[in-house]
């Protein structure tokens, strides 16, 4: 049946499910699987904020934001600032990447949790909705966040210059904000429309060497931009109906490549979070399984620092292109091998302590170190790797990570993720209260105002 907006344009069958998928997600209850996992990802994005806080993109963030005013809507975690929606969601949003401790979906090239659930907090604290509306809003935003990336091809997109971390969060944050602020189906058109017209990102981010662009384009502009587009249809702006259909829409722009349907394939039926990784160490996504292989040689084979000759890491070719000797030692692959075969474990800490790499036992073992990129673990539907280490004496072992701890295909349990997030809380909130943060996630549904969080999240 052909569907006509008030424009008197032809609304599509995508525009029309989606639209009316965001306004109903608010009374949408979840399996219970989902909802558990909403709350991993959650307490592990909280983490990533509150970790983030003191790092040189989360100090500029809160700086810039703390400046800026505003009417108290929302918090800035890690700080005293309470501001707007729109500016909480920018600096929280760069706090959650402001390294490289957050979530990530390997097949669909996004990190939602740094722009979804920023921007599905600051409207939760601004509307005063409760713990269960937020994880239906964030599970919503990953939905979102994952789909539009795939409709727009992913891989081959990122490859003709776009950045699909910050379009696709533009428009997951955008989808969570918007439930959240109550919106119906016809203004959730209007929504994706705003979304669309903020969307936007260069996937040149990979030459930022401090971080603090990166977490921008990752976290902050997307959740900003996602809750600029909620705040403003909840104050009546209208828009274009359709604006991922028909000429010169947001599919047309992006044509070469897109597969609308792939938006709405699904829906209700099969949640991206579920699809989306936490990551077991505070390190870049590329370099989880090499450490995961190496955590397994260390422990199955008993290999020491000082036994080893030689390392070849072999993992896809883009993450090869990502991590290779890069300046940050949170994503440079080879500093981060020698620190796990030097240490046996990676903590926050020892990933961020500028030190280490000048550390002799740590800087032979990089020199150890190679790494290959392969065409055949490029095509793998997970992120893989294989590590192999020669002694000294000429011992060979090998181990072929196919699935890393905190994938889909090998989630972390809750008790895996509250160890994880206890390392990142507790230098900041002390472990008093960051205890009181992980318990009262885990029972987030009894919460009635999402602003009973802030006093468990400044500094």
């Amino acid at each position: 049946m052909r569907f006509e907006s008030k424009s008197g344009h032809p609304v599509s069958p995508v525009m029309r499910k989606l639209s009316a998928y965001i306004a109903q997600a608010p009374r949408r209850s979840l399996p219970s699987e989902v909802n558990e996992r909403a709350k991993h990802h959650l307490l592990d994005t909280l983490a990533a904020m509150v970790s983030g806080s003191p790092l040189l993109p989360g100090r500029c963030a809160i700086e810039y934001i703390g400046a800026q005013g505003g009417v108290r809507e929302a918090c800035v975690i890690g700080s005293r600032v309470v501001t707007t929606a729109v500016n909480a969601a920018l600096a929280n949003g760069m706090l959650a990447h402001a390294d490289e401790t957050d979530d990530a979906y390997y097949l669909a090239l996004v990190h939602p949790g740094c722009s979804v659930v920023p921007a599905a907090l600051a409207m939760a604290e601004r509307e005063q909705r409760g713990g269960r509306a937020l994880l239906r809003a964030i599970v919503l935003g990953y939905d979102v966040c994952a789909r539009i990336s795939k409709a727009l091809g992913v891989e081959r997109f990122r490859s003709a210059g776009h950045s699909t971390h910050s379009i696709g969060g533009t428009f997951g944050a955008a989808a969570a904000a918007g439930a959240l602020a109550g919106l119906n189906a016809d203004q959730a058109r209007y929504l994706l429309s705003y979304a669309a017209q903020q969307a936007s990102g260069l996937s040149c981010w990979a030459r930022d060497i401090e971080h603090i662009e990166k977490a921008f384009d990752f976290g902050g502009m997307p959740a900003r931009n996602g809750v600029t587009a909620a705040t403003m249809v909840a104050s009546r702006f209208t828009g274009v109906e359709d604006v991922l259909s028909g000429d010169r829409g947001f599919f047309h722009a992006h044509g070469r490549f897109a597969q609308p349907e792939c938006l709405v394939q699904g829906l209700g039926r099969e949640f991206d979070i579920m699809n989306t990784a936490i990551k077991r160490w505070a390190v870049g996504y590329p370099i989880q399984a090499p450490l995961d292989a190496l955590s397994n040689l260390i422990a199955a084979r008993g290999v020491t620092a000082k036994e080893v000759g030689r390392v070849v890491v072999t993992i896809d070719e883009q993450g090869a292109r990502t991590v290779n000797q890069r300046k940050m030692a949170d994503i440079n692959i080879q500093h981060l091998a020698a620190l796990m075969l030097v240490d046996c474990e990676i903590t926050f800490a020892s990933s961020h302590d500028a030190s280490r790499l000048r550390d002799p036992a740590v800087s032979r073992l990089r020199k150890c170190i190679e790494l290959a990129g392969s065409a055949e673990l490029s095509r793998a539907k997970t992120t893989q790797a294989v590590v192999e280490i020669t002694t000294r004496a000429g011992e060979r072992f090998s181990y072929h990570t196919r699935a890393v701890r905190g994938s889909a295909t090998n989630p972390m349990s809750r008790e895996e993720v509250a160890v994880k997030s206890l390392d990142l809380l507790a230098p900041v909130l002390g472990k008093r209260r960051a205890d009181r943060l992980i318990q009262t996630v885990w029972n987030i549904e009894r919460m009635k105002d999402s602003r009973q969080l802030r006093p468990l999240l400044y500094a």
